[in-house]
């Protein structure tokens, strides 16, 4: 079970990396990574077919990192995951937020003996400066006592 120490953990990283952005703003991964960055966390973006997105320099893969990067959210599709959190746990990263929808079996399976921060089943826009329909999704899972503790 996720606990309230691991979200602050995990959002007191000084940035964080975000593999399954998307330029479709039709997609979560891009209206995801626009909302956080926009609320003030250091987002660095990781996907093989974008250069840049706003300006910013889009990593291929979580391999292709600078230094210094010790957090990772995870918005890939499924079949991206287990490849995603094998860049990580090669690279060392600590901290890392599978997103909802986006876990797998495997990749929860590899990850499970190493010593990773580790926040599955939960949706990192409950948690961080939520608003509008994910803060009323947060009162909800508090109220009915399923929000972390």
């Amino acid at each position: 079970m996720v606990t309230k120490k691991q979200i602050e953990e995990f959002l007191a990283a000084e940035a964080v990396a975000v593999a399954g952005v998307s330029r479709n703003p039709k997609k979560f991964g891009y209206t995801a990574f626009q909302e956080v960055g926009k609320k003030g966390l250091n987002v660095v973006p990781v996907n093989p077919n974008l250069p840049e997105i706003d300006g910013m320099t889009c990593y291929k893969s979580v391999s292709d990192l600078p230094p210094g990067i010790n957090a990772l959210w995870i918005l890939t599709g499924k079949q991206n995951t287990l490849d995603v959190v094998r860049q990580a746990v090669d690279r060392g990263i600590r901290n890392i937020w599978i997103q909802q929808s986006s876990d797998t079996p495997e990749a929860l399976d590899l990850l499970k003996d190493k010593e990773v921060n580790l926040i599955y089943k939960q949706c990192l826009l409950m948690h961080y400066k939520p608003h509008s329909f994910h803060k009323f999704h947060g009162n909800l899972k508090r109220w009915f006592g399923r929000m972390p503790k």
